[in-house]
């Protein structure tokens, strides 16, 4: 018989903010595997080495911005399907509009209310398990 028990979904945050990291990882890790990345090519690197589930995004970020890692991500066939939401300060409507032309599948302003980032995350979830 199968094992009916699925395996754990993984999220992978990337922020350069260690107080939104903490936030984050302590609102999902009693539900799935949480990895850390404190900047875009460090999340990169754990995009291509873990394959998230799901990635939650900084924009403002020193080196490589967000926008410039979901462009890389979403360029790559092997990770170009890996939902993105991003999780910002930045509350223009432009900004907004070119993060999601880019691909991410949502955007969350920060500061960010907890039960809006719960929904939107366990929504993106059940989706990537229903697309495997």
């Amino acid at each position: 018989m199968k094992n009916l028990i699925p395996e754990r979904q993984t999220i992978l945050v990337i922020d350069d903010e260690k107080a939104n990291l903490k936030i984050l990882s302590e609102l999902f890790k009693l539900k799935v595997n949480i990895i850390l990345a404190t900047n875009g090519t460090q999340g990169i690197e754990k995009i291509i080495k873990f394959k998230p589930d799901l990635i939650l995004l900084d924009i403002i970020m020193p080196e490589m911005n967000g926008f410039e890692v979901i462009m890389q991500l979403k360029n790559n066939e092997e990770t170009s399907a890996i939902p993105v939401i991003f999780i910002t300060g930045l509350t223009d409507v432009v900004d907004e509009s070119q993060g999601l032309a880019l691909g991410a599948c949502d955007y969350i302003q920060k500061p960010f209310q907890i039960d809006i980032v719960r929904a939107r995350v366990n929504l993106h979830l059940k989706l990537a398990a229903q697309r495997i």
